[in-house]
């Protein structure tokens, strides 16, 4: 994987990389147990199809090997992903720990231990578990790991790279027994090395050909001088431009990760807060596997202060926290599962990447699984998209012939970011915005499209990318000062960072609200993308294109659903403005704590002592319910919820149990319970209905699809002999 391209004032170039020697030796014993074996598909690196072969590597050669374990229960999993985003479901918005997610979806203990005794009986060493049991580490030599795996290990040269790496030549395998407990294993090749494609700007260069660009090792003291004050665009236009300064909040109280493979200095970042007035809590590392690159940043090093900047820009008081791995499979692996299960952020930037084809695909599998544990623990992740277009390979192994889009950006558990050109007026107001023509984009060969990924100009079976976009023509770029000098950097992985800023800014409101987090941003940005509120909420470029995909009107593969009109799109997804969608409908159940199982009447609106879960009267189940009146003298009760029926449904049926006792006799109607939606009365009871037990109750709200609805239930007793209506399981089903 790679750093997205910090896309400078000119087109990127690429810093050749230099083949290394690799030793060859004997073959490996290659001598898998004898135990019947099942292939893991999807773990050779696709570049050994491309690659040639050098020979064997060193039988005694260490390797570390990560084996991902499979996730429990799946379809449960999936539900409740699609439930936690849903206002209206009862799941909505009550996010897991990660404690919590693992007890229900993880990997049991039983399967690590058998993992662990099985890779110990090969000679391996297991050098730790991840805390959420989904990732077991090991190292050995190659003839250990090839037996273990019933692989053979070959070193190749990548020609298209000119790098030299180590490889299985063919399908990893494991005993039968393990097969339902492993999902795949990485480690087994070095291939996926990230590199930074840092490319520093050349002023005469560019001049005289504008989109030429000299690949760059730094040069601090060469920078200094031709860079000693910011050009490029400031935090002001840019957070003026997406009304960012509009929203009401910087941020405070929220914690974003970012996703690192290199280092920074913390100098760099003060003196670059220190230029525009901004202020807020100190930049901190969160080491991964040991690394440590803070005291001397490679050739990343510009990436990482890009990524820390354009946050501090756009939530200048939200603590920022820099996860920073070994840059390898493994290191990616264990820093996805090390965020999830630290659970210290509510929102993660990530400006690195690989194309798809060119990266292992159980790698893939075990990051987004660590993604699904991030969505359903209420964690936002926005991704780059890449700089090379819809070929993503372009600076990789496959090469610019073949279509392809970055991975992680094509997660369906994370929101892509695509880039634009945005134009500043000079009051630091939106004027214009294009695609970006090499903004990455495209269709997914490895991810089905995820359910929520509709709405005009979506189409196909297949995950698209990107979701959403924002500045990152270099053209237009970003004033960003890195190794003690100033320069101007564009690219998506600028366009990550700005979203990551936003979503800590939203996270601060919903909190302020008592509201969810964002969470996993997809499904609410595509709900407010298909209500009418979407002119109001995003600016949709339609002009531009990348080499296969054109912006236009909605949806497209070049800037998604466009770039944020932040304030406005801040209280459409908090409910302030945001109409139900004017067509389709989600099978779904809308009334949030229809149980009242929680104990306390959120998100109904009560009058005093309704929710209750005393003996006197019985829940129909569980131990809360709400009970309305029962005083024996003139008294009123209410229990209301608001909810949103969508125009396309063709069914709203609300059902509820009820169970009337009264001391009232005869027929007269003393005491009545009423049932509105809205100002509309739906039914009416009274003491005259009272039974022994609980009645389903069944009530028609097809007529109110398409309108924000509030049903109320209304309890009204006389000055003498008690009535209770008491109420419990409350549903609202729509299809």
């Amino acid at each position: 994987m790679r750093p997205r391209s910090l896309a400078l004032a000119a087109a990127i170039a690429v810093l050749p990389l230099t083949a290394v020697s690799l030793g060859v030796s004997t073959a490996q014993a290659a001598t898998p147990n004898a135990a019947p074996r099942v292939a893991l598909p999807n773990t050779v690196n696709p570049a050994v199809a491309h690659s040639e072969k050098k020979g064997d590597v060193p039988a005694a050669q260490q390797i570390s090997v990560s084996v991902s374990l499979k996730l429990r229960d799946t379809d449960a999993l999936d539900h409740f992903l699609t439930a936690v985003e849903t206002p209206g479901a009862p799941e909505y918005g009550r996010y897991l720990t990660p404690e919590q997610f693992t007890a229900r979806f993880g990997p049991t203990q039983a399967a690590v231990d058998q993992v662990r005794t099985y890779l110990a009986q090969q000679g391996l060493t297991v050098t730790g578990v991840s805390a959420n049991r989904q990732v077991v580490n090991a190292h050995g030599t190659a003839a250990q790991v090839s037996q273990a795996f019933g692989t053979h290990e070959s070193s190749y040269l990548d020609p298209q790279l000119q790098r030299a790496f180590f490889a299985n030549d063919a399908a990893a395998s494991i005993p039968s027994d393990l097969a339902t407990v492993v999902q795949g294993v990485s480690g087994l090749d070095n291939h996926a090395v990230r590199k930074n494609r840092l490319a520093k700007p050349n002023a005469a260069a560019n001049a005289a050909a504008p989109n030429a660009v000299t690949p760059a090792t730094p040069a601090p003291n060469a920078a200094n001088a031709a860079n000693a004050a910011p050009s490029g665009m400031s935090p002001a236009q840019y957070t003026g431009a997406y009304n960012l300064t509009k929203t009401g909040a910087d941020g405070t109280g929220t914690t974003v990760a970012l996703w690192e493979f290199d280092g920074y200095k913390s100098s760099n970042l003060t003196t670059y807060d220190a230029q525009y007035g901004l202020s807020g809590p100190a930049v901190s590392t969160v080491s991964v596997d040991g690394a440590a690159y803070d005291s001397a940043p490679g050739q990343g090093q510009g990436e990482v202060e890009l990524d820390s900047e354009i946050v501090r820009g756009a939530a200048p008081k939200a603590t920022q926290l820099v996860y920073e791995a070994p840059n390898s499979d493994q290191g990616e692996i264990d820093m996805a599962n090390k965020i999830v299960t630290d659970n210290r952020v509510s929102v993660v930037s990530i400006s690195w990447g690989s194309c798809e084809p060119d990266t292992t695909a159980s790698s893939m599998t075990a990051v987004d699984n660590a993604f699904k544990q991030a969505a359903a623990q209420g964690i936002s992740i926005f991704s780059a998209s890449g700089d090379d277009g819809s070929r993503d390979c372009t600076r990789s192994t496959s090469g610019s012939t073949v279509k392809a889009v970055d991975f992680p950006a094509s997660s369906p558990h994370q929101t892509g970011v695509g880039g634009t050109n945005l134009q500043v007026s000079g009051s630091n107001t939106y004027s214009s915005e294009s695609a970006w023509s090499t903004a990455g984009g495209g269709v997914s060969t490895v991810f089905a499209k995820p359910s929520w990924q509709t709405g005009t100009g979506v189409s196909g079976t297949m995950r698209t990318v990107p979701d959403v976009s924002s500045n990152a023509d270099p053209q237009s770029g970003f004033a960003i000062y890195t190794a003690g000098a100033w320069q101007v950097y564009g690219g998506t992985s600028a366009a990550a960072p700005l979203w990551s800023g936003y979503a800590a800014q939203f996270n601060q409101k919903a909190k302020a609200a008592g509201q969810p987090v964002l969470g996993e941003a997809g499904p609410r940005l595509y709900s407010v993308a298909n209500s009418s509120a979407y002119g109001s909420v995003f600016h949709d470029v339609t002009t531009g294109a990348n080499q296969d995909f054109s912006a236009k009107a909605g949806y497209d593969q070049v800037t998604g659903w466009g770039s944020p009109v932040a304030d406005a799109l801040t209280t459409a997804l908090l409910g302030g403005s945001t109409t139900p969608p004017s067509g389709g409908c989600t099978a779904a159940q809308l009334i949030s704590n229809g149980g009242f199982e929680s104990g306390t009447a959120a998100p109904w609106t009560t009058s005093s002592g309704v929710v209750d879960n005393s003996a006197s009267e019985p829940a129909h189940s569980g131990s809360w319910k709400a009970w309305l009146n029962g005083y024996g003298s003139a008294h009123t009760d209410t229990l209301s919820q608001t909810v949103s029926i969508p125009a396309g449904c063709a069914s709203a049926k609300l059902t509820f149990w009820l169970h009337i006792d009264t001391a009232e006799t005869g027929t007269t109607a003393y005491d009545k319970l009423t049932v509105q939606a809205n100002s509309t009365t739906l039914a009416t009871y009274s003491n005259a209905n009272a039974a022994a037990g609980y009645v389903q109750r069944t009530l028609d709200l097809t007529s109110f699809a398409g309108q924000t609805v509030t049903i109320k239930f209304t309890g009204t007793e006389d000055s003498s002999l008690q009535t209770s209506f008491v109420i419990d399981d409350v549903a609202l089903n729509v299809n």
